[in-house]
């Protein structure tokens, strides 16, 4: 079990109900798709906030990355959604 740092911007932010936690994660969330996977199941909050879990973005200690990247040693992992500039 790894603990790690989680942040959260925009809607998924506002849909989960707070900007950041930390997690004890269990040994079979190995891939940032399997963190997504993994919080899905946290509850309502969670579940709805990641619906659509192929549209999040994830930064691990802040560069992003695709969804098959491990996830190990990493001190902070962020989710964003799609954005727009302007």
């Amino acid at each position: 079990m790894a603990r790690v740092d989680l942040v959260y911007f925009a809607w998924v932010r506002e849909r989960i109900g707070k900007g950041e936690e930390s997690l004890d994660l269990p040994d079979s969330v190995v891939t940032a798709g399997d963190l997504l996977a993994y919080l899905k199941t946290l509850g309502e909050t969670y579940e709805a906030a990641l619906e659509h879990e192929n549209v999040i973005r994830v930064a691990l200690n802040q560069e992003h990355v695709d969804h098959d990247e491990p996830i190990a040693g990493a001190r902070e992992i962020a989710l964003f959604p799609p954005m727009t500039g302007g």
